[in-house]
């Protein structure tokens, strides 16, 4: 008889080696074979000389349950064992073995897998041993786990059966005991569960996931433990890997619950990462709430309103008030504290949104822009209308009509109209959800165009490797780790990646400076990281510079100004010498230009704009005791007539009413903070500037 292709590959890999248990195959060899003779599917990639009767096949399988089941102990890989059970016709007695050390959501989610046909149990355990050996995401194990029989059904029902024993801890019926509400392969499981069903985005899991969360988060005692602090993050990560609007606010929800000091600042790193994600999965990001409130509160009314931004404020009749009334305080806290933690609430979700429709105005595909019909966010954003094929008009606000319709991009437009854009948010002092009329546009170089493949643009910058890290893991670059004291298993070398539209990849290159380590009573941390070459590439080979999409090379190359600008070591007076006075007040790259581009507009209608004048580089501020030029880049000042250096770490804030159009890293209003110290410098009192003008 002619076995399979999937018998052949099992006989493989155990023939011959029977009498010999210490030579078996492991259980990663298993699920290997096993895997790829599916993969296979004509038995092409296995030998043609193992042909065998389906008895001699039970046998060795069984021989290799014993193996992987000694004395019916728990096995080190439960996927794999049920392959084997498969094969040798022993899944009643491989059940009835594992019922006795398994809780019931783990036995359930064993049942579903039982009434599997061997193939598909082989194809389950492949996955789990690949992730497990390369931490791969569960994304691809996912999306096919929607697909087999019975395993939608057994999430729901294994998420119901974790919310009510939670639910029956919080009510006495089971004593509690931090930490041990749910075993290590229950989270597990739950983790499937819940990513499967945030995947498929199941209408019935917001609220049992709410639940959930809720009820996992704080002891029902006043402990500051938690029921289970691994399944808050085992969800957590869940949620990463498939966001939903939902899912944030019941994790920013048991965020706010818990009592642990530590949980809230893990959840706070975990957030910055899931907003990233959800901006990658428009589908389901413009559910987004528009967060108006209009609510009685006896004799007054709250209002959260969010327009340009959030505010929950107090009124009686048309009186707005300056606070809290007292009667409110005093009638009805309970709902005071309510109203203020769904103001901050609907802080996070706008902030989530915006970071969502930026992500969404570089693809190729328009995303579902209609479901933010009626959202106030939209009023402030330009968009464009394709009034006839290939024609678009912009307009400012979302009308509905039936043409297809996208986000005004500066990349895409004239600069007159890039200029007559930037007037109107001016004039109408507009505060965009995120940088778009000022938003920078970077055109390919005759320098790129000469390197062809790759951009030194911003190359050879040296970068505080911390913040660079950070940043650029919140805008959605991975692989960033260096030092051998890295857990990820950083080295001297690293290259940060992202993955863009039309299945284009950036990457950028690092490396460690020769002074990058300091030593901090612990071991030995990177602190200064130099920028290498930035690269497009599809698949693993380079694109030319010239064909890749100019919006997506516009966005990837404003990602790395916005890494230098904010990390570089030339913002530091302390920092390195030639690079410090080189970056510090040379030649500006386009955020500053934007930078310059905005000041010029708003000078004019400050009371020092008789004292200032714009050059290429510098804010040039006339005081009554020197004259100072204030770089654009990096808000360094340079004082005439000898370009002495001023240091000024920090200033005043800028007029109170003066409009800024952006403030992404607060440049904008550092320099005018300092034009206004300036511009007054007889009535400084800082005796560390003092002495400085005076020498």
């Amino acid at each position: 008889m002619h076995l399979s292709p999937l018998a052949q590959r099992l006989l493989n890999l155990i023939d011959g080696t029977a009498n010999d248990p210490t030579y078996w195959p492991d259980v990663s060899q298993l699920s290997t074979g096993l895997g790829a003779s599916v993969r296979a599917g004509d038995g092409s990639s296995i030998s043609a000389r193992y042909v065998v009767d389906e008895q001699r096949l039970a046998v060795a399988a069984r021989e290799l349950v014993g193996f992987l089941m000694p004395d019916g102990k728990r096995p080190y890989e439960p996927f794999s064992v049920l392959v084997a059970a498969g094969l040798a016709g022993m899944d009643a007695e491989v059940g009835a073995q594992l019922t006795e050390e398994r809780g019931p959501i783990a036995l359930a989610e064993m049942k579903v897998l039982l009434g599997w046909d061997v193939e598909r149990r082989a194809l389950l355990a492949e996955a789990m041993r690949e992730r497990s050996e390369h931490a791969a995401p569960l994304s691809g194990v996912i999306e096919w786990l929607s697909g087999q029989p019975g395993y939608l059904d057994f999430a729901r029902t294994a998420l119901e059966a974790a919310e009510a024993r939670v639910a029956a801890i919080h009510a006495g019926e089971i004593p509690y005991r931090a930490e041990k509400a749910f075993e290590d392969g229950e989270k597990e499981i739950l983790g499937r569960a819940v990513r499967l069903a945030l995947f498929r985005d199941e209408p019935w899991l917001p609220e049992l996931l709410d639940r959930l969360l809720r009820g996992i988060a704080v002891a029902p005692t006043q402990a500051k433990t938690l029921p289970s602090q691994g399944l808050l993050f085992e969800i957590a990560r869940a949620v990463q890997d498939h966001p939903t609007p939902e899912a944030i606010s019941a994790l920013r929800a048991a965020r706010q619950a818990t009592r642990h000091a530590g949980v809230p600042k893990q959840l706070d790193r975990m957030f910055k990462r899931i907003e990233a994600a959800l901006a990658n999965r428009l589908e389901v990001a413009f559910r987004i709430p528009d967060g108006r409130v209009r609510q009685a509160v006896g004799e007054h009314t709250a209002v959260i309103s969010t327009d340009g931004k959030v505010e929950l404020s107090w009124w009686h009749g048309d009186r707005k008030l300056k606070a809290v009334p007292a009667a409110v305080k005093r009638e009805h806290p309970e709902e005071v504290k309510r109203l203020r933690e769904l103001a901050k609430q609907t802080l996070q979700q706008q902030a989530t949104l915006s970071r969502a429709l930026e992500a969404g105005c570089a693809g190729e595909t328009a995303p579902p822009y209609r479901q933010l019909e009626g959202h106030p966010v939209t009023d402030r954003l330009i968009w464009e209308f394709e009034v006839s094929p290939g024609v678009w008009r912009s307009e400012l606000g979302l009308t509905v009509p039936d043409v297809p319709v996208r986000l005004w991009h500066p990349a895409r437009a004239s600069v007159e109209e890039v200029r007559a854009w930037r007037e109107v948010v001016q004039g109408k002092e507009l505060r965009q959800p995120y940088k778009q009329a000022f938003r920078e546009v970077y055109l390919l170089t005759p320098a790129e165009e000469e390197t062809r493949d790759h951009s030194r643009r911003f190359s050879n910058h040296l970068l505080r490797y911390g913040q660079a890290k950070a940043l650029l893991t919140d805008r959605g670059w991975t692989g960033m780790s260096l030092g051998h004291w890295d857990p990820a298993g950083g080295s001297d070398e690293c290259t940060a990646a992202k993955k863009l539209p039309g299945g284009l990849t950036a990457t950028w290159d690092f490396h460690l400076d020769e002074h990058s380590y300091e030593r901090d009573g612990y071991g030995t941390t990177v602190s200064i990281c130099v920028s290498g070459d930035i690269r497009f590439l599809a698949g693993i080979s380079p694109v030319p510079l010239a064909e890749v999409p100019p919006l997506v090379l516009s966005e990837a190359l404003r990602d790395a100004d916005l890494a230098v600008g904010v990390t570089s070591t030339g913002l530091d007076p302390n920092g390195h010498g030639d690079y410090w006075q080189s970056y510090s007040f040379g030649d500006l790259a386009e955020s500053a230009q934007v930078r310059r581009d905005a000041l010029s507009r708003l000078i004019g209608r400050t009371t020092i704009a008789d004292r200032c004048v714009m050059t290429d580089r510098f804010l040039v501020v006339r005081g009554d005791l020197r004259t100072y030029k204030i770089h654009l880049g990096s808000a360094n000042i340079l004082m005439e007539p000898n370009d002495a250096y001023l240091c000024i770490v920090s200033a005043r804030d800028p007029h109170p009413g003066l409009f800024l159009p952006f403030e992404e890293d607060g440049r904008l209003a550092l320099i005018l903070s300092k034009a206004f110290l300036l511009a007054n410098d007889t009535a400084i009192t800082d005796p560390s500037i003092t002495r400085q003008l005076r020498a």
